[in-house]
């Protein structure tokens, strides 16, 4: 049984990291950086690291350090959105409109003395996602999306094309595979729970070579991605490398540390089938943007956000892309 003893009392402002392999993550270099140029070099940040699905006695143990102490600021939260959420839910003194409709936090903040949770991820991910597609993509295109996995990210990038207003910036179809069932039960439940135009497919799989043959079922100029989690919190890909990309199409790597296979298979094919590849490098600019603005107060404008990534794309250790790479 998790108890208060397993978090330490903070001894200065403390944000918290809480994901799986922290210690690895660029964030932890880039964050004294930012916070100097945000002004506020007395911030620290603090890793916290549980395995997937961990006990939720332990979420909710640490939920219960940053809502009692006054020098926790409060965090952001990777990898375990969800299952924190469903442990701690009754902590929270408010929840932002897309945490009460996803079921997950990113996002934790104190407001006035009250503990606020909030997903950014359709914020984050919609933004990063429009810019690898470009204004109408599925319009110009024809393409459908794959998304290999149902967790938080998949959640979060249905909702934001689910909004979209324009047609042409929606996908006709969008396939979501995942190795559990339990997950794409829920994402089900979300998508019905909205109206939309898009047709959803949720597919129970975990034989790579299955993943194989639904891509290469999809049209021309698809979007393909990897929101398992694989080639970072664990070995491996969903695809084999014998998976074939669609022509023209866009394959996005959310992770932008750890083997990456997936986008190194994603590589491997860029000049033949003429992909656009991506990794997840500004997905967690925006994704970290957002989170450090709710947790300090602050607005992080474009010229703000502009500076952050300039220090991180100087001095950030990185094994991804870390930049767009345009068709061959």
């Amino acid at each position: 049984m998790s108890t208060a003893a397993e978090w330490p009392v903070p001894q200065a402002p403390t944000f918290y990291f809480i994901g799986v392999t922290t210690g690895h993550s660029s964030a932890m270099v880039l964050f004294p950086r930012w916070m100097e140029a945000l002004g506020r070099p007395e911030v620290t940040i603090q890793g916290v690291d549980f395995v997937p699905h961990d006990r939720p006695a332990r979420y909710r143990s640490l939920v219960e350090h940053i809502k009692r102490e006054p020098l926790a600021l409060g965090g952001l939260v990777t990898t375990h959105k969800i299952d924190l959420l469903e442990a701690s839910r009754d902590l929270f003194n408010r929840l932002g409109p897309y945490a009460a409709l996803l079921g997950e936090v990113s996002s934790i903040a104190k407001e006035d003395g009250q503990l606020v949770g909030r997903a950014t991820d359709p914020v984050a991910g919609g933004i990063a996602l429009r810019a690898v597609l470009g204004d109408g993509y599925f319009g110009r295109t024809g393409g459908h999306l794959l998304c290999f996995g149902a967790g938080g990210s998949a959640a979060a990038l249905a909702l934001y094309l689910i909004r979209q207003e324009k047609p042409e910036d929606r996908p006709r179809r969008f396939v979501v595979v995942n190795r559990s069932q339990p997950r794409l039960d829920r994402l089900r439940s979300l998508v019905e729970r909205l109206q939309t135009d898009i047709q959803f497919e949720y597919i129970c799989n975990q034989d790579p070579r299955r993943n194989d043959e639904i891509m290469a079922a999809l049209p021309d100029g698809s979007v393909v991605i990897n929101a398992t989690g694989m080639g970072k919190d664990r070995p491996g890909s969903p695809i084999t490398d014998a998976g074939r990309f669609p022509f023209r199409g866009v394959a996005w790597e959310l992770n932008y540390r750890g083997e990456l296979n997936f986008l190194h298979q994603a590589l491997a094919q860029q000049k033949a089938r003429q992909l656009t590849v991506e990794d997840g490098w500004l997905y967690f600019l925006h994704g970290w943007s957002l989170v450090i603005g709710h947790v300090l107060h602050r607005e992080i404008d474009p010229a703000t956000f502009d500076r952050l990534a300039a220090i991180a794309g100087a001095v950030a250790p990185r094994t991804g892309l870390g930049a767009r790479t345009e068709r061959s």
